[in-house]
């Protein structure tokens, strides 16, 4: 989408991502080696009975749907970050996940007119309901004259 294409109000829905288990172990081996993202049999036994997905896993996931959804072939190039995130509740292995995101605002820089500024907030659920992951990302784009 360009960034044109982007109103205030606007629900953006991707998905489902089905996340199975061999991806959550190789990424928190990888990137986030915690005993409840890597051991299964110690998971078992802990908070969670059983592996649960890297926080930032799940933020990787939400970045995938929104690219596909929405910024692949876009004017987007970067980030400046994120307002707040918050993982509700853990993704497991063999959920299906789904991106609702739901644009804030949009504006063009005041000091910057070919910079176009989008704030949006990213929702992922499991496909039982239960909300994920749930942040709020500023994406820049750049734009004509």
């Amino acid at each position: 989408m360009k960034f044109a294409e982007f109103h205030p109000g606007q629900v953006i829905e991707a998905g489902p991502y089905l996340l199975d288990e061999p991806e959550l172990l190789a990424f928190a081996k990888a990137y986030d080696p915690q005993w409840f993202h890597t051991d299964p049999a110690a998971s078992a036994s802990g908070r969670f009975k059983g592996l649960i997905a890297s926080g930032w896993h799940t933020c990787c996931i939400a970045m995938r749907l929104a690219v596909d959804a929405a910024l692949a072939g876009s004017e987007s190039f970067a980030s400046p970050g994120l307002a707040h995130v918050k993982w509700p509740h853990p993704v497991r292995p063999g959920d299906a996940l789904r991106l609702r995101a739901t644009v804030i605002e949009t504006r063009r820089s005041a000091s910057q007119p070919l910079l176009g500024i989008l704030r949006w907030r990213w929702q992922l659920f499991n496909a039982t309901g239960a909300e994920v992951l749930d942040l709020e990302a500023t994406s820049l784009f750049e734009l004509a004259a």
